[in-house]
Order: structure tokens, then sequence, then C-alpha cells
């Protein structure tokens, strides 16, 4: 048996979206920019694709911009809320410890170039309160960036409760929602959100593809200079079938939304019940507030590396972490924001679900983990001076 368990790094394109994309290639092939008839029938799927992303996140077209994925839009959001706050003499910036590194990675380079940042640490339960980013607010802070949803542990952040702070004290608020987008009700009206990041290959949609929501009225710097597309905010010709797709796949995963999340929220369920049972494990993040299909444990006594090629080899597709930094020997940053000691976040698995697998899989998942956890404990050192009482348990057993 065959198990695709790492959704969290990129899905399946649906069949939808695939089709979407052929038709594209093989009938709508012009340029958008073009005024003869082929490129304004390009430019007609344009609108409509860009209608779509604006129907189901509650915006208007208006302020939908097509970016090729999450990265660009979080850099774009980010740069051009910090340009505008410089202009106004305001260069302080308040995040999280455990943003995607398209976000932090950013907010380095702005602290380069003399702004301020905060960020702000995380419980052990991977969440933060509104009353926690109030504190740290201060004039002149020009910028609020918080995830929707983490991607490592899935854990969702009171969003709603964080953009009514923004909008009272007058302060633009981004949300990376990569993670979130397609999986769980995004209103970006209802919550206050004025810039909102989002990437196709998520929500079974192509790579290489994303969305920047930006509400009227932000002032968006350029990130690639060129062209006048995207309302001379992006240039570039646009990636037309790669749009088309990305949107169709959106449509589909919004309309099947609530069916998907009971089967995904089962499959999660089944997961957490199965795995909790290893002795000295641990669900990093809160149990409730969470992404359907995502979970995150730490085995101690392990290296998560080694956990991924053992369960390779059963045919079960994993990760430990960020797909984005999958070729680094450290720990994720994630979790040593909630606390978890270096030597012990090595011991990480993220299984991250979706509409296409099965109960069976996860029994197959829940019935081969605990076996080469303890495999790869028997081979340990570490676990060797834990048992002898040498070192100290992080975790209960």
């Amino acid at each position: 048996m065959y198990v695709y368990a790492d959704n969290a790094a990129t899905t399946k394109m649906s069949e939808t979206a695939m089709k979407t994309m052929i038709d594209c290639m093989e009938n709508y092939y012009g340029n958008p920019s073009s005024l003869h008839s082929v490129g304004q029938e390009a430019a007609t799927k344009l609108v409509e694709a860009r209608e779509i992303m604006a129907r189901y996140l509650h915006a208007n077209p208006s302020e939908i911009y097509f970016t090729a994925g999450g990265s660009e839009a979080d850099n774009q959001a980010i740069l051009s809320a910090a340009a505008a706050g410089e202009r106004k003499g305001k260069k302080h910036i308040i995040s999280t410890t455990f943003e995607h590194h398209a976000v932090l990675h950013t907010l380095q380079k702005l602290e380069k170039q003399g702004f301020e940042v905060t960020y702000l640490d995380v419980h052990r339960n991977g969440l933060i309160t509104a009353k926690e980013v109030a504190d740290a607010v201060r004039e002149d802070t020009a910028l609020i960036t918080i995830m929707y949803a983490n991607n490592e542990i899935g854990t969702i952040q009171p969003i709603a409760e964080i953009g009514a702070l923004c909008r009272e004290k007058k302060i633009p608020f981004h949300t990376d929602a990569v993670q979130a987008a397609g999986h769980i009700p995004i209103d970006v009206e209802a919550d206050q959100i004025d810039m909102l990041s989002l990437s196709a290959h998520k929500f079974h949609g192509p790579k290489g593809v994303g969305v920047l929501y930006a509400r009227k009225g932000m002032q968006l710097v350029n990130v690639i200079e060129g062209g006048a597309q995207e309302r001379g905010k992006r240039a570039g010709t646009e990636n037309l079938p790669a749009i088309v797709g990305m949107a169709a796949a959106f449509r589909e995963s919004c309309e099947n939304m609530e069916k998907n999340k009971e089967k995904i929220t089962a499959l999660r369920e089944q997961l957490i019940n199965g795995l909790e049972k290893i002795p000295y494990s641990v669900l990093n993040g809160d149990r409730t507030h969470r992404l359907p299909g995502t979970v995150n444990f730490i085995f101690e006594g392990i290296e998560g590396e080694s956990l991924l090629l053992l369960l390779d080899d059963k045919g079960i597709a994993a990760s430990s972490g960020s797909a984005c930094t999958s070729g680094s020997l450290d720990p994720s940053h994630v979790l040593l924001s909630l606390g978890i000691p270096h030597e012990v976040a090595h011991g990480s698995l993220r299984l991250s679900v979706g509409e296409y697998n099965t109960p069976e899989e996860m029994e197959h998942i829940v019935n081969s983990v605990p076996g080469i956890v303890e495999y790869l404990r028997n081979m340990s050192p570490v676990w060797e001076e834990l048992k002898k009482g040498e070192r100290k348990h992080f975790l209960q057993k």
C-alpha cells in the first residue's frame, strides 16, 4: 500500500484543475494583453478566474493580484506595508516566531534596512492571543503579519480578533493563508484582513501560481518590474493555464469544503488516537484549533530523518516539517518556538492528509510508526541514556 500523507507540502492536482488547464492551453492560448480576438478571449478567462478567487474569499475582483505563489505574495505584501509605513515615519512590525520563512526572511531583510520587528512567542499549544498582539502595538507600528494556520503543526490563529484589533488601531494586517485557503472558510471582509497570501498547489491546483489579496486602498510596491500586467503591480505575461487551473481547484475545494472537512477530520483523529499511544510521544499544537488534516508528533529519542526514510520503505510519504527547509539539518524553528528542546525537536513527524486519503491508509500508518520508533530507539544512544536515567525525559510517558 502506498500512502501520500504530505499534503501540507503539496497536493495532487485535481482532475477538474487539469482539464481546465488543458482546455485553456488548447483553446485560449492568446496573450491576455493583446487587442485581437484571440487575446481578448484569453483576457475573458483571466477575468473569470479573478472573479472566482474573489467570490470565495469574499473580496472584490479588483483586489485580487495573481502571483507566482505564496512566497511572492508574502514578499509583496510585507514590503508594500513597510514602504508605506516608512513614508509616515513608522518602522515597527509585529509578527510571530513560527511564521513561514517567506515571511521571516522578508522581515529579516527589513531589519537590515532599519526596521524593528517584534516576534511574538507562541504558546506550547501553538497559539497566540489578540491581547498579546495588542500589547506589542506601538505608535510607530506599520504592519502586523500573522499566519492564518501554521504550515507544520496546523494550528489556526484567532485571525478575526487580530483583524478587529488592527482595524481599530488603523494598522495594516497581513496574513499568510497558504495552508488555510481551500481547507477552512476565509472571509477577508468579516475577518478585517487587509492583505492575504495563498498558493494554488496547497488545494489541488498547479504549482507556481498564487494570489495576493490587497484591500482597496492598500498601496502595493512592485516586486517584479516590467509590463503593466495586474494593474501595473506585477509585471510579466500571465500564466493563464495555471491561473484558471487554480481558480477551478479553489472553487471545487470551497464548494466541497464541509463534506471534505468532515472526512479529513475523522482521518486526522484516527491518526492522533493511534499515535498518541506510543510512549514518550506528544501531539504538537492545540487538539481542536487546527486544520482538518494536519498532525504533528514528536517522539523522544529518535531522529526524524531516519523515521521518514523507514516510513518511505513502507510506502508512506510524510515529512518532519516544512518542505521549504527539508535540506536543513537544523530542527524545525516552529517546534523550537513552542519551547521544545533542540534534541527532542529532531524527532518530529508531520502527517498531512486530504480528501483522497482513506481510513485503511491511516490504519497502515498507525500500524507502521510504533515499530519503526521502537527500532530507532533501540539503536539510539540518547534513548539508552534516557532508559538508564542518565538523561531526563522531556515528554511524559
